[in-house]
């Protein structure tokens, strides 16, 4: 059975024109942030980068690459790249059409406050006393 990571390897590769690129630049800038992000397959076929939770996924369309920060309502984005999905209570999205890139910089920093969020709320729940009932 192939890793989630061999699973979206296949995934770049089968989308066979700008989205691949796309697709994999941003994974790479993931990777870059978060050397122990872990990669996952999910929902047949979506592929999820977590830590300590899940930081997003990465969605293919027709006409974009959509990445889906699973709390990014709750993390700052001084650089404005969120512009899909703003009006959501929990998730913030990227939509990057073809031609459009997003700046490396500033897309690290959304991935470490994505981690660092996680980490707090993990972090609050193993603090939190269990109650009885």
């Amino acid at each position: 059975m192939p890793t989630a990571s061999e699973l979206i390897d296949e995934k770049i590769a089968s989308l066979g024109d700008w989205r691949s690129n796309t697709l994999a630049r941003m994974r790479k800038l993931i990777q870059q942030a978060d050397p122990a992000v872990v990669e996952e397959w999910k929902w047949k076929g979506t592929p999820v980068w977590s830590h300590d939770g899940i930081i997003c996924t990465g969605e293919s369309y027709k006409g974009k690459v959509k990445l889906t920060f699973a709390k990014g309502a709750f993390i700052k984005d001084p650089s404005g790249l969120f512009n899909s999905s703003l009006d959501g209570n929990m998730r913030r999205a990227i939509d990057i059409g073809e031609g459009e890139t997003v700046d490396a910089t500033a897309f690290k920093a959304l991935v470490r406050a994505a981690i660092a969020f996680n980490a707090s709320t993990a972090a609050a729940k193993a603090k939190k006393p269990k109650t009885r009932s």
